[in-house]
């Protein structure tokens, strides 16, 4: 039951997110930061896969790190929000392979799962028909037609590039335009907006935000409707998180600017 949102107030921009590490009925830890610092003055709150969250804000951070040490310059955060909308959309578009059967006399497959396109190549030596599909009719002829197409044939997939599940607020501070926010989802849609959220919670913070929201607000109004937030994701959502960590970037750069915390991990023994 992720959440993290964000808003943008009078020379800053805020983003909250929960920090429970989950998986299917475990609650693995309380304490799991899903706000990246990305430089000194942007921030990324993901939410997603916790794989795919941790390797793609990782890989996002280092390539805008090694920009400003090739180019002597930082990446604005418009510029960065492009740059990770763009490697979204482009993991979501890699060829996703095929299947490679050890027997030519296979052919009639091809007719009767719907493949793509299949062509013959060698493999070690042996002549071998490779099936172009598509990821659902990969699952689909390797688990539900696998023992009855497959019967008697060494099949076998190629590594696969899959898209990210990850969605993303990415919040800066620019000189030259002031705070900013931009909402990027798993499925590389880009928008800069005033006030963003993701997750399960998001439902209840948008719903807040909308009713008390106005541009121009102070920190201190803009932490009170985060914890206004907070408190109706908490009241509302069946299983909440308890536990929300908040940052902050300004003029004077990102940092973390308080814990609301209802449960607290136990010491490791």
């Amino acid at each position: 039951m992720e959440c993290v949102f964000g808003l943008v107030g009078n020379g800053f921009a805020i983003v909250a997110g929960d920090t429970s590490a989950v998986n299917s009925i475990l609650v693995h830890k309380s304490n799991e930061d899903k706000i990246m610092i990305l430089d000194s003055h942007k921030l990324v709150a993901a939410s997603g896969e916790s794989g795919d969250r941790v390797q793609f804000t990782e890989y996002i951070q280092k390539n805008v790190a090694l920009y400003n040490l090739k180019n002597g310059i930082p990446l604005t955060t418009a510029a960065a929000a492009n740059f990770t909308r763009g490697e979204l959309a482009t993991a979501l578009r890699k060829d996703f392979g095929g299947v490679r059967v050890l027997n030519t006399s296979a052919c009639f497959m091809a007719a009767t799962v719907s493949f793509d396109r299949y062509c013959m190549s060698k493999d070690n030596g042996h002549e071998v028909l490779v099936l172009t599909v598509d990821r659902l009719c990969i699952v689909k002829s390797c688990i539900i037609y696998g023992s009855e197409l497959f019967s008697g044939f060494k099949c076998y997939m190629p590594q696969m590039e899959n898209p990210y599940s990850v969605n993303i607020l990415m919040a800066g501070y620019d000189k030259e335009t002031g705070p900013s926010l931009y909402y990027i989802d798993y499925i590389a849609t880009l928008h800069k907006v005033d006030k963003g959220a993701f997750g399960y919670g998001s439902y209840f913070s948008l719903a807040m935000m909308d009713r008390h929201y106005h541009s121009g607000m102070s920190v201190e109004e803009a932490i009170d409707l985060v914890d206004k937030c907070i408190l109706e994701i908490r009241s509302r959502l069946v299983v909440a998180p308890p536990n929300f960590v908040i940052k902050i970037v300004d003029k004077d750069g990102a940092r973390e600017y308080a814990w609301r915390e209802s449960v607290k991990d136990a010491a490791s023994a």
